[in-house]
């Protein structure tokens, strides 16, 4: 049976409630999020109040915040064990983190966005680690950028169209200077930063495409920046960009360039 065009708004206002909490890292109060999705108080209320019944959310009385709730953290822990794209980029993760030293990570694109799916954490004592199952904007930071750089120029124009939020002194936020970043990233298919989304880190990433050709995610190695020098980055860009390559064809994509086949 079709749904209603009025149950598929309904559907679609609590899925940008739930999503709203995923883009946050703290409590959030009805105001907040009556104001990020545009919808009225009331209607916030009465979504949230669903939530925390099915214990999707948690309601603390002396705050009158929300948070993520248990049955949330039991969803957000399937959808990772059946993740195709993390099951595939395990052995990818390993091989090329004992390449480099450092900690290597899989990226998962999302609308307008991106979200950590597994890391294989260096084994020195001064390393950078990731949050799995955190939704990240596409404009800041080397994974997000890689992946934003492969995307249509309809969809870049429309993510470049909205306001980029500075995370750093250092983040990317003007659209032009961002669309020669992408320009460069494309052209070179891998993408650098220092700093971008987190003072202190350094990161190199590559792009992982889906068998239809469209890039789904990326591969990177981060570290602290003082590590994650051009001379190192240097080092750590071909083996990186072997097990992006490795990635994708794991998951039934064949480039028509000649040398992704060859790099397999």
């Amino acid at each position: 049976m079709e749904p209603s065009s009025g149950g598929t708004t309904s559907a679609a206002r609590a899925a940008d409630v739930l999503l709203e909490f995923g883009r946050r890292s703290s409590a959030l109060g009805v105001s907040e999020i009556a104001r990020a999705t545009g919808m009225s108080k009331a209607v916030a209320h009465r979504i949230l109040t669903t939530f925390v019944e099915c214990g999707l959310l948690l309601y603390e009385p002396s705050t009158r915040r929300y948070l993520l709730g248990p049955a949330a953290a039991t969803l957000g822990a399937r959808a990772l064990d059946v993740s195709p794209l993390r099951r595939v980029a395990r052995e990818a993760l390993v091989e090329l983190q004992r390449a480099t030293g450092e900690t290597a990570t899989v990226s998962a694109r999302l609308p307008g966005g991106r979200v950590y799916l597994d890391q294989v954490e260096s084994t020195q004592e001064i390393k950078m680690t990731v949050d799995l199952g955190r939704r990240f904007d596409l404009h800041s930071g080397s994974s997000g950028r890689v992946i934003l750089a492969h995307l249509s120029d309809e969809e870049q124009d429309d993510l470049l169209a909205q306001p980029l939020q500075r995370l750093t002194a250092t983040t990317i936020v003007d659209p032009a200077e961002l669309r020669a970043a992408l320009r460069v990233a494309r052209e070179r298919g891998v993408c650098r930063s220092t700093g971008e989304r987190q003072e202190g880190a350094g990161s190199i990433a590559a792009p992982v495409f889906g068998a239809d050709g469209s890039v789904v995610g990326s591969v990177s190695v981060c570290g602290p920046s003082y590590r994650m020098t051009d001379d190192a980055c240097d080092r750590y860009e071909n083996p990186l960009v072997a097990a992006a390559q490795q990635v994708s064809r794991a998951l039934g994509y064949r480039a028509q360039n000649p040398d992704f086949v060859e790099a397999l």
